[in-house]
């Protein structure tokens, strides 16, 4: 099948290429091999609320030109409520950011081991991991250039090889179809899935991504009469990134026994099966996965940031670049070092958590807000829809927290 650059081209592609991070594919990766396709429903769940919450985001961003930080912060006038959502934003997303990024490089030096390519260095009492400096310079160079066409390419370029590796991985398992239609549209809950479950929906459903979208949309098309564009590519592409999960999924059930904790587990389990196909088309995916999503968190950071400031949009101002260089630094040094900041962590993992119900309820406010968003706000449907995705997110908010504190 040709794929046409254009049904996938755009800001939702953007948002695929950061949802679908070493995260997702470990989580992916550990459900498939537990569960089998019992719960690809979750998936298919997750991709619904996805497309619901980023349509609405990236409807805001055109209405009203700005950002979702931005917005925020011109639409809520107590001090005390606007200064605890700058707070929330700040915290939740920069620091959050700057903790995950070292995950989503690692992930991708994972992906480069896996085709059986490995290189360090030692400085002091220090051993650095070279790729892991390799694809912090790399997602660098192509942050710098600052022009949002480039950037779109790139990251189309990786999706497309993303999703190829591990969809034709998927095919070469030769699933049982019956079975795994019926997972897809049978929802289950197998002895002990619960947490799985809302793991599987809470790799997806990403606050971060909220923010990236919304901001995105204005670099690539301007005013309102581009609604129905951003609609169709937000849906090609969450669409696009939740086969991905799937087919992940599919990989992993494939595999009859052996422990499983990540996708380097997934390529050793099915080499015996695929030889070294699995290993390569395994280790290109994950590489290209967590690649996207150093370029992307950095990205969000910077455009929250901008918002909160109040700063003009631009992907060349120099305060932009300092906040995502910060970012990317901070990521490169943790992961090159095999360092998890386990506090910084804790401390954004509790943040995300109040942040996503809060931040879905702000949505949910603001595309009902005449004064804002004018003849674009929410149908009654949409907003049934909405009100009920929100009760996910907020249980996913309380089981973050809750699993922070040790209460899970």
């Amino acid at each position: 099948m040709k794929i046409k650059r254009k049904t996938i081209s755009g800001p939702g592609v953007l948002v695929a290429a950061a949802f679908i991070g070493p995260g997702t594919v470990t989580v992916c990766t550990i459900t498939g091999a537990t569960y089998g396709f019992t719960l690809l429903w979750a998936m298919l769940l997750s991709i619904i609320a996805t497309i619901i919450l980023q349509e609405m985001a990236a409807r805001i961003g055109l209405v009203t030109g700005k950002g979702l930080a931005g917005v925020i912060r011109e639409t809520i006038s107590n001090k005390t409520f606007k200064a605890f959502a700058i707070g929330l934003m700040l915290s939740a997303i920069t620091l959050g950011n700057a903790a995950y990024e070292a995950g989503n490089l690692s992930g991708g030096v994972l992906g480069i081991e896996a085709l059986g390519i490995s290189g360090g260095f030692t400085v002091g009492n220090l051993t650095f991991n070279a790729w892991s400096i390799s694809l912090g310079i790399l997602a660098a160079i192509i942050l710098f250039i600052g022009n949002y066409k480039v950037l779109e390419k790139i990251l189309v370029t990786l999706v497309i090889i993303m999703s190829l590796a591990f969809l034709i991985t998927a095919v070469m398992t030769k699933p049982d179809v019956i079975a795994l239609l019926k997972g897809s549209f049978t929802p289950s809950f197998p002895e002990g899935s619960l947490l799985t479950i809302v793991a599987l929906i809470g790799t997806t459903v990403v606050p971060y991504n909220l923010f990236l979208h919304a901001s995105l949309v204005s670099e690539k098309w301007s005013g309102k009469e581009a609604i129905p564009a951003a609609r169709r590519d937000t849906i090609v592409a969450v669409v696009l990134g939740g086969l991905v999960s799937m087919a992940i999924i599919v990989c992993a059930a494939a595999i009859q026994a052996g422990e499983v904790n990540n996708a380097g587990d997934l390529a050793r389990s099915l080499e015996p099966l695929f030889g070294d196909y699995a290993r390569s088309f395994i280790g290109l995916g994950l590489g290209a996965a967590g690649l996207t999503s150093a370029i992307t968190a950095p990205l969000a950071a910077a455009y929250v940031v901008q918002g909160c400031m109040g700063w003009e949009s631009n992907l060349k101002a120099t305060r932009f670049r300092v906040i995502w260089i910060s970012i990317l630094v901070l990521g490169v040094f943790f992961s090159s070092v095999g360092y998890s900041p386990v506090e910084i962590i804790q401390f954004a993992q509790v943040a995300n958590g109040v942040l996503l119900p809060v931040i879905a309820a702000y949505l949910i406010w603001i595309v009902n807000k005449r004064s804002v968003m004018g003849r674009y706000t929410n149908s009654l449907v949409q907003n049934v829809i909405s009100v009920i995705i929100w009760g996910v997110v907020f249980m996913l908010g309380a089981r973050t927290i809750l699993k922070v504190f040790g209460i899970l």
